[in-house]
């Protein structure tokens, strides 16, 4: 399957014809299949399978050092993740939300890690599309391969500055792949000034802003979400825009299809596409352990049984990416979408509970990667937008089973 044709070209982003299927493989095959998707305006035949075999050849030495390899963050830039979706007039592909979850997936089986880091670059950009235009220029206008970090929740405060723009100061927990970013897009609630006060965000360039090295989670350690440190920096006004713009699926700086869809439609994806990757990574890792007495019926049953959760995981994670590359943002499919993330994190939880269960101790050694995958798996599906409470409950709910009273 090649992802090399931007979203506007492409007739599943009209809405009006189906979304394109990959090519019937043998089972034993799909893996492989999966793994040889390219990304877009890279030049390369399998962009997404070069980075899964780098991924795979530091994944454990990254675990340990709590960092990926110079070489992998360099492949998430070179081989097309950054540009993904950036518009065609900078060099980016305008690719589909499809064609990202299918090249995030093999990744993923490799290193969670380093399949939550290229995401998180790719989806970093849509959300910036929403900068005014000299913004773009800014970041894009040099070249289309410029990598972000983004601090979703609101933790700190603008305040205007003379002769136009922002003073921006505060802190941004849990952001991912700063390490080896160009710039952090980070949110604070504004007050004051010519722009409506409330909830913006700010895009600082690397220099601007300091790292706090605070990530000590047992788990998806090689993703470096540390902690960006703003303080007074002037942020001009196009480095800005409002949160509520993301939220309507309305841009009113880009008319890039994959630039106006509704936030949440999206959020979720961002995050469990990569853990998708792993759960089918811990199942091969599984499936190597269980050899001669440690094949027993009981741990054969629990490998099934995980697998068809992946793959149910994995089904739903699909559609929800066919369902924006379709144009499908009324209330019920978005809160569909919302309600998948939130299922298919759960779903992979279990799925890897019963492969840790399956192997037995022999996958726990610290040099086996069963756990560390395991880890990963539950440390990433502790993410806020894969919760069902906070990403799923109310609105589908509502969709269920009409307003409350």
């Amino acid at each position: 399957m090649s992802v090399g044709r931007g979203v506007l070209d492409a007739p599943a982003a009209t809405g009006t014809e189906p979304a394109r299927e990959p090519a019937a493989v043998p089972a034993a095959g799909a893996a492989a299949a999966r793994g040889a998707a390219s990304l877009p305006g890279t030049g390369q035949a399998p962009a997404a399978g070069r980075l899964r075999a780098l991924a795979a050849l530091h994944a454990a030495e990254a675990d340990t050092r709590r960092g990926l390899a110079r070489e992998v963050t360099d492949a998430i830039r070179e081989d097309g993740f950054a540009r993904h979706f950036v518009a065609a007039r900078f060099g980016g592909a305008e690719g589909t939300f499809e064609d990202l979850t299918r090249a995030v997936l093999p990744v993923g089986e490799s290193c969670a890690a380093t399949a939550w880091c290229a995401s998180l670059a790719a989806y970093a950009t849509r959300l910036a599309s929403h900068l005014p235009e000299e913004g773009h220029q800014e970041l894009w206008g040099a070249g289309p391969d410029t990598l972000l970090a983004t601090g979703l929740m609101p933790a700190g405060r603008a305040r205007p500055a003379a002769g136009g723009g922002w003073r921006v100061t505060g802190c941004w927990a849990y952001v991912s792949g700063i390490a080896f970013a160009d710039w952090a897009v980070v949110c604070a609630a504004a007050a004051g000034g010519d722009e409506p006060a409330g909830l913006r965000f700010f895009a600082v360039p690397r220099g601007a802003y300091t790292v706090r090295e605070t990530w000590d989670s047992v788990g998806m350690r090689a993703t470096g979400s540390h902690t960006v440190v703003v303080d007074d920096v002037f942020v001009p006004r196009h480095l800005s825009f409002e949160r509520a713009a993301t939220l309507t699926g309305r841009n009113p700086t880009s008319r890039v299809a994959s630039h106006n869809v509704p936030f949440r439609g999206v959020g979720g994806l961002t995050f469990v596409a990569p853990v998708v990757g792993a759960a089918a990574g811990a199942l091969a890792a599984c499936a190597a352990t269980l050899t001669g007495r440690r094949r027993s019926p009981t741990a054969e049953l629990d490998v099934v049984r995980a697998s068809g959760r992946i793959d149910a995981a994995r089904h739903l994670v699909e559609e929800s990416a066919r369902a924006l590359d379709r144009r499908l943002f009324a209330p019920r499919e978005l809160a569909r979408n919302e309600r998948n993330a939130a299922f298919a994190a759960e779903t992979l939880r279990e799925a890897v509970t019963l492969l840790v269960g399956a192997a037995g101790t022999s996958g726990l050694g610290e040099g086996h990667s069963l756990q560390r995958f395991w880890r990963d798996v539950t440390s990433a599906t502790s993410h806020v937008a894969l919760q069902y409470d906070t990403a799923a409950r109310e609105n589908y709910a509502a969709a269920l089973l009409g307003p409350k009273d």
